[in-house]
């Protein structure tokens, strides 16, 4: 049987036991033919397959520079946390003995077969919550895509300018994806943004370096869609190996090991995208009132980019905590812990996650009550359960604060989420402090410089790496076009 007459077979079948699509979202974004519009596998296959020879701007591959060291740095820093050590675990014992396709796990010494060492560098670099995300696309594309991207580069000795391309092309992907299928729609469904959209980010990298032809990126989009998942019930996770997996580790994993089949001669559904059953015609994301978008997935490609909408954690929290730690710490030399009453936080978005977060790293009354015993937010503290869970003095201090919702912070329906705070601090004698925090440097709207990225960086490698190893690190990432071999950075964040 030849191919078109599988898929013409496979398409005929999967319209008899398919479930209905729903009339609104699935009819407005359905030509007339009955085909979802517009097609998407096209542009895709074509910015992927060519993304080694494009052009991209000076600005755009700037960024990509300052988001590889941020990674890089990530995963330094969470080298000896727990996700990082159960995944190195998992890999050494899996695959620990591989010869011919072995390849280093980041900031250790340690090889394993590349799928597996992918697997662990990318839990490695989301290991706490410090690496990038895209706050509009609820993701965290560092992780996932420079771990693939850096291991590609090792095992074939490919070039600092391909790991760039193939870095900020998965990215794109990263960032792409989970508009394109809509946010809202994921929430509903139950899916998380964050372990689909770096499934389709690693495969993009990892194709752009292996060099798929235009012809069988439909292949691999197929088989991210087959591997496309997660939960949202990360939420729930304490100790951040299971967040770490779906944010990162699963997507690297699935993502790689779609570019590889498809390079070892794998074939599936073709056009999968556009198909009326295919994966973004399901009803999860065709629903009435979805906010199914195709064309997002599509327009500019490759003259509009998603890397000026990703962020940067200036400290050691989740995204959305980030402006209330940030006001906190601007408060600081007012106040007197002995002296306060009570704290409100008055936040957007999902407020009720970072009030009673079992997570240090996203409970904020945790967060500001470490910060007034403390005097300071620290990367360990931050991160440690043994504290939020038995040191009596945080623990009183956290019955005083109050997380809250605040509508007036949401932005108007269309727009850009936004990552706001405002901090109400009351003292026993009355006195009131109060600071509204409309953003923190690191968001889209408020970038970090080039300078900061770098501060950023050397504060979490120098402790490991050593102030010259560090250094050598940082002006290597900024040489990156100039590598031969981008794979040394594997042996520069080694320890």
């Amino acid at each position: 049987m030849t191919a078109n007459r599988r898929q013409a077979l496979g398409a005929s079948l999967l319209a008899l036991f398919a479930p209905a699509a729903a009339a609104t979202g699935a009819q407005a974004q359905t030509a007339a033919s009955g085909n979802p519009t517009p097609p998407v596998t096209g542009p895709l296959s074509k910015f992927i397959a060519n993304s080694q020879a494009m052009a991209i701007d000076a600005e755009t591959l700037d960024l990509g520079r300052r988001h590889i060291l941020d990674t890089l740095a990530s995963a330094v820093a969470c080298r000896d946390l727990e996700p990082s050590v159960l995944a190195r675990r998992f890999a050494d014992a899996h695959s620990g003995d591989a010869r011919r396709s072995a390849v280093t796990i980041l900031a250790t010494k340690k090889k394993a077969a590349m799928i597996d060492a992918v697997f662990a560098s990318a839990m490695t670099a989301h290991g706490a919550e410090i690496n990038d995300f895209i706050p509009s696309a609820l993701v965290q594309p560092g992780p996932a895509v420079v771990s693939t991207a850096i291991a590609l580069a090792e095992k074939r000795k490919l070039s600092g300018k391909a790991v760039l391309n193939a870095v900020i092309v998965g990215y794109e992907l990263c960032g792409r994806i989970p508009k394109a299928l809509g946010n809202a729609n994921l929430r509903e469904s139950g899916m998380a943004n964050h372990g689909i959209a770096p499934t389709f980010g690693a495969a993009a990298t990892a194709a752009s370096l292996i060099g798929l032809p235009e012809d069988r990126i439909s292949d691999l989009l197929t088989y991210c869609s087959q591997q496309a998942s997660g939960s949202w019930q990360w939420l729930m996770d304490v100790e951040h190996v299971e967040k770490s997996f779906v944010f990162a580790g699963m997507g690297a994993r699935a993502g790689l090991q779609a570019a590889l089949f498809v390079e070892h001669g794998f074939r599936g559904v073709r056009d999968n995208m556009d198909q009326p059953t295919g994966f973004m015609n399901q009803g999860m994301f065709s629903r009435a009132g979805g906010d199914l978008n195709r064309r997002y997935l599509i327009e500019d490609l490759g003259k509009r980019w998603e890397m000026p909408m990703t962020a940067y954690k200036k400290y050691p929290s989740g995204g959305p905590a980030q402006p209330a730690v940030d006001g906190l710490l601007k408060l600081l030399p007012q106040l007197n812990k002995d002296t306060i009453q009570s704290i409100r936080i008055e936040m957007p978005g999902r407020w009720q996650a970072f009030r009673d977060a079992a997570m240090p790293a996203l409970n904020l009354r945790y967060l500001f009550s470490i910060i007034l015993i403390d005097r300071r937010l620290d990367f360990v503290s931050a991160q440690s359960l043994e504290r939020m869970a038995n040191d009596a003095a945080v623990k009183a201090f956290m019955t005083k604060v109050d997380v809250v919702h605040d509508p007036k912070q949401e932005a108007p329906p269309g727009q850009e989420r936004v990552e706001s705070a405002r901090i109400i601090i009351v003292e026993t004698g009355g006195k009131r402090h109060e600071l509204f925090v409309p953003y923190v440097t690191g968001f889209p709207s408020h970038p970090m410089s080039k300078a900061e990225v770098e501060d950023k960086a050397r504060g979490l490698m120098t402790p490991i790496l050593g102030a010259a190893r560090t250094q050598m690190l940082i002006d290597q990432v900024w040489a990156i076009d100039t590598m031969k071999n981008a794979g040394g950075f594997a042996r520069l964040v080694a320890s």
